[in-house]
């Protein structure tokens, strides 16, 4: 985040590049950066004859290249853009030659996403040198939840660690899924605001009572009453609930509980860090390791197997979901 703030402050100081390669497996900062460039490098009058978006499954890379070698009309710059460039992956390195004496006046952009360049090539050696090369890195979903607060602390709101939590649960790492609905929360609540559990209810549309986060919650404490209470509301909604995502977030949890009870530093950090989970919800691990021990947390990983393949439908078709979760309950709580 600190790379793409750095960019976008060159950008503003008119320290504009040539070249702006940004790939990675996050395509969140990659359309965001394109779209800072797409937006702000020309003047609305300027844009007409001076900006060009191309797609890279509709042109080659010699087109990209004869595109950027033209000259600015009535403009000090034009801007290429390439979105979808990693269907040029096969001849991006044909990009070495034109990045060894790129047109000056011009700003070539590459979004290409789900990719990267094998930084020992030649291509990636020279486009660094020549303009910028920026990775966007995939966060692990343990490191969502500081980067919503990030985000929201930059619009001026708070939100409550549980709430966080709820939307990590729900959206897992892909952010932008996460921004377009941080914004709408933004938008529906007064500048301000702490976004609470119950505002993830009323406008999202996950429920602070009955979802996965409350689920395995109630597990780890032993809770069977809440515990059978959730899985029926999962029974009912399914649309909302899908059984393979239940039973294979459940699975998880053993998994990490497993590997919890190997750990000799339990430290809140060091939880978190060795089992890739938000230390918010180190608690629960504590607690779960007091109710299930380590023979027992292994007894229930191999049972969590078998229903984990049934929820996927194999060797067992038209098992009812309420079955089927009625059945990992009484494996896991007997």
């Amino acid at each position: 985040m600190d790379e793409v703030i750095k960019i976008v402050n060159d950008i503003k100081a008119g320290n504009i590049k040539p070249i702006y390669f940004l790939m990675g497996e996050e395509p969140y900062y990659i359309d965001k950066l394109t779209e800072y460039i797409e937006e702000n490098i020309l003047s609305e009058d300027e844009k007409g004859f001076n900006q060009m978006v191309l797609y890279g499954k509709d042109v080659s890379i010699e087109d990209v290249i004869s595109n950027a070698k033209r000259y600015p009309m009535m403009a000090d710059k034009q801007v290429v853009i390439v979105k979808e460039a990693q269907e040029l992956s096969r001849t991006i390195d044909k990009l070495e030659y034109y990045a060894e004496n790129p047109q000056p006046t011009t700003v070539l952009v590459f979004a290409y996403k789900y990719k990267t360049l094998d930084k020992r090539k030649k291509v990636t050696k020279v486009l660094e040198k020549a303009g910028v090369v920026f990775e966007s890195k995939k966060l692990y979903e343990n490191q969502v939840a500081d980067w919503i607060k990030r985000i929201l602390a930059g619009k001026k709101y708070g939100i409550e660690p549980k709430a966080a939590a709820m939307l990590v649960e729900f959206l897992g790492n892909d952010l932008s899924k996460v921004n377009n609905e941080l914004e709408k929360l933004t938008i529906i609540l007064p500048e301000g605001s702490t976004i609470t559990p119950k505002d993830i209810e009323e406008n999202i549309g996950i429920s602070k009572d009955y979802n996965v986060f409350e689920f395995r919650k109630a597990i780890g404490e032993r809770d069977q009453l809440k515990a059978y209470r959730i899985a029926d509301y999962f029974a009912q909604n399914p649309k909302d609930n899908p059984l393979v995502m239940t039973t294979g977030l459940v699975f998880g949890f053993f998994s990490q509980l497993l590997q919890y009870h190997g750990l000799k530093d339990k430290s809140q950090a060091n939880v978190g860090k060795a089992l890739r989970i938000n230390p918010y919800f180190v608690k629960d691990y504590d607690i779960a390791a007091r109710n299930y021990p380590m023979k027992k947390v292994s007894a229930i990983v191999a049972a969590l197997r078998d229903v984990d393949v049934k929820s996927k439908g194999v060797g067992a078709n038209n098992i009812p979901t309420a079955d089927l979760l009625k059945e990992m309950l009484v494996k896991i709580f007997n």
